[in-house]
């Protein structure tokens, strides 16, 4: 048996000055991952420093941004005035993940640091180099239907599971960190890390590292946005592909696009490329296709999700389509 220490600090300076950059302590927010983990004995830390109360507001900025606290419960956010109005993919992404159950006690800094929910990591009889670094990845060359066509390496092919960070990543979301070495911010596309050949590392953070809050930068046409997820059942499933999308149109002009793809990749997807085919191109739906075409272009199914490149083409399209107004 595993002995374990639970701390509950009074504020993130004493979180951090507890969790002390061990590598066998863990924060804990809603535990609605890290408590999954532990009873699979995928993690083992002797020490949880709960940072749930902390953290716990929602600033809506008089410049249009929005400061969220990393303790913030998913519903809560999802619910805020101010989100729904500005940011209305973020409010749909956080509705179409997991359950309302479970949307009540997630946080979103855990919900930004969940592990991926793949079959061969969570199967201690599998190979797995997220798991064991350097035992192989059994997912290659198994049943992989709903794996990773985008970002993958020979190492790891396991999609990141967030509804949430598609749309902050398609937002331009920046994260506010404090640790032992003070407080930082990085942009949320940069904070999780392509598998590479360390899947294991799935994130920039330090050692002590902690999330403090998400800020959303001031876009106002992101109030014409969406968020589409195709799964395999109406709810508590996971993305199969998913879009998070917001068009600035003018005279049937697109003139900006933010463009987030979940389900298909190994962290949160930017869909740059679509982006900058969008730009200056008339909004109708063959330029929607075409750069859901660029978008796709470098993907690499394996041989159970072919069918995702396809899908994630016209799930885009259609998610563009449908902020123009379906246009021909």
């Amino acid at each position: 048996m595993i002995e374990l220490r639970y701390e509950k600090p009074v504020d993130r300076v004493g979180a951090i000055d507890l969790h002390g950059g061990r590598g066998t302590a863990r924060y804990l927010g809603g535990g609605t991952n890290l408590i999954d983990l532990m009873r699979e004995e995928i993690e083992q830390p002797s020490l949880v420093v709960d940072v749930a109360g902390l953290s716990n507001e929602i600033e809506a900025r008089d410049d249009g941004s929005i400061l969220i606290g990393a303790g913030i419960r998913n519903t809560a956010v999802a619910e805020h005035r101010a989100v729904r109005s500005r940011f209305p993919l973020l409010a749909r992404a956080i509705l179409a993940g997991a359950s309302a159950q479970i949307r009540n006690m997630a946080t979103v800094g855990g919900n930004i640091l969940q592990r991926t929910r793949c079959y061969y990591f969570y199967d201690s009889a599998s190979r797995c180099n997220k798991r064991i670094p350097g035992s192989g990845c059994d997912a290659i060359d198994g049943f992989n239907r709903i794996h990773a066509i985008l970002g993958a390496s020979p190492s790891c092919v396991a999609t990141h599971p967030s509804d949430m960070c598609v749309a902050l990543v398609a937002l331009d979301a920046i994260v506010h960190l404090q640790g032992m070495s003070g407080v930082r911010t990085i942009p949320l596309m940069d904070l999780h890390r392509l598998p590479e050949g360390h899947p294991e590392i799935e994130t920039v953070l330090e050692p002590g590292e902690l999330i403090a809050a998400i800020e959303l930068p001031a876009l106002p046409f992101a109030r014409r946005s969406t968020y589409r997820k195709v799964r395999d059942r109406a709810s508590y499933a996971f993305a199969l592909v998913s879009v998070a999308a917001a068009l600035d149109i003018e005279a049937g002009i697109v003139r900006e696009a933010r463009i987030g793809l979940g389900g298909v990749a190994t962290k949160p997807w930017r869909a740059k490329a679509a982006e900058q085919a969008l730009v200056g191109k008339k909004a109708t739906a063959a330029s929607f296709m075409a750069a859901a075409e660029a978008e796709l272009a470098d993907a690499a199914p394996l041989s159970g999700n072919g069918f995702k490149v396809e899908l994630a083409k016209r799930t885009l399209a259609l998610t563009l389509g449908e902020l123009a107004g379906d246009p021909a």
